[in-house]
């Protein structure tokens, strides 16, 4: 259909508002798979409630602000435990400014990084998240017609020993992961397109893997809409707290959101959402990521014939034959140091640039790669994966994450609000571990019994940084 002479040209907002409508609704799946829309309401389970049967059950209403993977998750989560959930976003679900963007996130459980017991804790999550993320995507992959999440075993490549891989291997050994230690013979011999003569200290997961990220967000919408969650495209401003519980939302239109309960998922947006409650009590540091091309006719950069890898301040994978995007590199090598220059020929260096303060505004920050990152990158690639030395750059991708000043996740109750609650501060690893945080969340919100540890571990910080904020990203 085509609009008429007469149409009204539609704004940008609008266009917006109507491709996000569009994926809230059936087309959802004929995005990720390719499925027409009619096509699509044919292939739901035929044990899916429908709204009307599930609707006069639903008394608890619920907002969910930001439709990432865990505000999209924790909405579904709620549904389907009854309650009544809308689901607000400002820009609509896995859009390039959200920290749930981008086309994959790696699953993997090596978490000897973490302080105390948060490495464990974190360690037993990523393995219970591992079977979820197969769990969905035999579920659900045939519906949409796609893959979801791609086994490919996790690669740690050190030079030495160190805390985080002695401490990965303890809590592995302790919790009964399977893992193998391996020789660079054994990686040649496995994968000789990886260059692993430099290191001596080699940990392998073989069942670590990668979710396609914006895919599965579309996904979770779709099941969430089969559900019963109602979507709104808006920015959202919390409204009046009165009596310890927070009143309603505002949407940009001027009209707002009463419920019972208010859930705000909002990534990186939280510091602006309460700056009084998060201003130093978390950063927003940008992830880049580089894509480089593959030989022609070479498979071994492909998924799964290549482990997901990590060497120290970088990690990447595989391209997958589902999206094709490339080979995925995320961080980058410093330059070589250049000689010291005589004394008299030396000049000062120069003053540092002021931090840019749109780099700690998710709205705002540009999301571009410069070439000293990109020629980083490609370091990376020169010593561990020569073959891909000279192979063209396809793409970057960026995005925020939270750092939270605990270094944990915050699942927790807003300071001053009964009825109000956060859940954030993925701390560049929270992605993997959506469908775990979306239950407990709905749980937490809903007032079921859940671990007190975890209760305590997930607590809305109170420790400051100290010290001014970070303008800069994080690698």
């Amino acid at each position: 259909m085509t609009d008429s002479p007469d149409s009204p040209t539609l704004s940008a907002a609008e266009l917006q508002r109507r491709d996000f409508l569009r994926l809230a609704g059936l087309g959802a799946g004929a995005l990720i798979s390719g499925v027409a829309v009619s096509e699509l309401g044919a292939q739901r389970p035929a044990s899916a409630p429908s709204r009307a049967a599930t609707a006069s059950r639903r008394s608890t209403r619920i907002v969910v602000v930001g439709a990432g993977v865990w505000g999209t998750s924790t909405a579904l989560e709620l549904a389907r435990r009854g309650a009544s959930v809308t689901l607000v976003d400002q820009y609509g679900p896995g859009n390039s400014r959200s920290t749930s963007g981008d086309e994959t996130r790696g699953i993997r459980s090596s978490y000897g990084d973490r302080a105390g017991a948060t490495g464990e804790l974190w360690t037993r999550w990523a393995r219970e998240a591992i079977l979820r993320w197969k769990a969905f995507d035999a579920e659900h992959g045939p519906r949409f017609g796609t893959r979801f999440f791609y086994e490919t075993g996790d690669i740690i490549l050190r030079e030495r020993a160190e805390p985080f891989t002695t401490r990965t291997a303890e809590l592995w050994t302790q919790l009964g992961v399977k893992f193998d230690r391996l020789s660079p013979d054994d990686v040649r011999r496995r994968w000789p397109m990886i260059a692993a003569d430099r290191y001596a200290e080699i940990l392998y997961e073989p069942d670590a893997g990668v979710a396609r990220a914006r895919a599965s967000v579309h996904a979770l919408v779709a099941l969430a809409r089969d559900a019963g969650v109602d979507f709104r495209l808006s920015r959202a401003t919390p409204g009046a707290i009165v009596g310890g519980k927070m009143q309603e939302l505002r949407l940009e239109d001027g009209s707002t959101l009463a419920a019972d309960a208010f859930v705000f998922a909002c990534g990186p947006w939280l510091r602006k959402v309460f700056p009084d409650l998060l201003e130093n009590r978390m950063r927003l540091p940008l992830g880049h990521v580089c894509y480089f091309g593959t030989p022609i006719g070479d498979t071994r950069f492909f998924a799964p014939n290549i482990p997901s890898w990590n060497v120290p301040g970088v990690t990447g994978w595989g391209a997958l034959p589902v999206d094709a995007r490339g080979f995925r590199v995320r961080g980058a090598f410093a330059a070589p140091r250049p000689q010291p220059a005589a004394a008299a020929d030396a000049a000062p260096p120069p003053s540092p640039a002021a931090p840019d303060p749109r780099l700690q505004d998710p709205d705002l920050s540009p999301r571009w790669s410069s070439e000293d990152r990109i020629e980083g990158s490609r370091r990376v690639l020169q010593q561990v994966f020569p073959a891909l030395a000279e192979m063209p750059l396809l793409e970057t991708r960026s995005c925020h994450y939270e750092s939270s000043s605990n270094r944990n996740f915050i699942v927790d109750r807003l300071p001053g609000a009964d009825n109000a609650w956060v859940t954030g501060a993925g701390q560049a690893e929270g992605f993997k571990f959506a469908p775990l945080l979306g239950e407990f969340g709905a749980k937490r919100v809903l007032g079921e019994a859940t671990d007190a540890t975890l209760n305590e571990a997930f607590a809305f910080p109170t420790q400051d940084f100290g010290g001014a904020v970070r303008g800069d990203d994080d690698e």
